[in-house]
């Protein structure tokens, strides 16, 4: 390889520059109190993610249980929810989960062009590297997942469900809220922890303006519903 962004290895560069932008701009969001991560996760739909089954590092020689996460226990559950649920999506940041896979896929499309050349002397296509690397980054995405879901704080990993959210007061932070076009609201959960939802009036006709204080009263395609605070007594911290 004649260097770093040889065609040959192209889309690893890209997914490795990629990864930097990602996390660079999460590094950003929480310098500013905002959660890019969080935001991203509230629009996933609702995934229930079995983590009992715990990650045998020590008794294993580091490898990992492959069944430490089952699949969805919702019934009915989609192919969608099932992989989402397998690679750890709603126990684990979803923007820290595409790091991780942005950085496998990265390295190991790098490490599988390297060792052809240095064995073979030539490498792939890029479109036939693209394919190892995807099988080994797969797989240690989840792997990260696992142990990162240990590894994050219980507060952070005993996510709320966000049917949970209805009833709760949120404040519209961006954007002006009306049905059909939503805007970003903050709310505030009975971990402390802050979630960042779309909202939209519950009613035709009506609007919500940053600052305004809202009531969820339904969630709707990652959406929520909502309407004017009916008390003022009511606040979107949940102590």
């Amino acid at each position: 390889m004649s260097g770093v962004f040889d065609p040959a290895v192209a889309p690893f560069a890209v997914a490795l520059v990629l990864m930097l932008v990602i996390a660079l701009a999460e590094l950003a969001g929480a310098l500013m109190g905002i959660a890019p991560s969080g935001f991203l996760d509230n629009m996933l739909p609702e995934i229930e993610v079995d983590l009992d089954a715990e990650v045998d590092l020590a008794g294993s020689g580091g490898a990992l249980d492959a069944d430490a996460v089952a699949a969805p226990d919702a019934p009915g559950a989609g192919p969608l929810s099932s992989v989402l649920g397998w690679l750890c999506v709603g126990k684990v940041p979803i923007l820290v989960l595409l790091i991780a896979f942005l950085t496998a896929f990265g390295l190991a499309g790098y490490a599988v062009q390297a060792a052809l050349s240095s064995l073979f002397g030539v490498t792939l296509p890029a479109a036939l590297a693209v394919v190892p690397a995807l099988c080994a980054a797969v797989p240690a995405t989840r792997a990260s997942g696992l142990v990162l879901a240990r590894l994050i704080p219980k507060e952070q990993t005993d996510a709320v469900s966000r049917t949970g959210f209805i009833g709760r007061i949120a404040v519209v932070i961006r954007g002006v809220a009306r049905q059909g076009s939503p805007a970003e609201a903050k709310l505030t959960d009975a971990h402390g922890l802050t979630h960042y939802l779309l909202v939209e009036p519950d009613d035709a006709g009506e609007q919500f303006t940053a600052g305004d204080a809202v009531l969820l009263v339904r969630e709707a395609g990652g959406r929520y519903r909502a309407i004017a605070n009916p008390n003022p007594v009511l606040t979107d911290d949940p102590t």
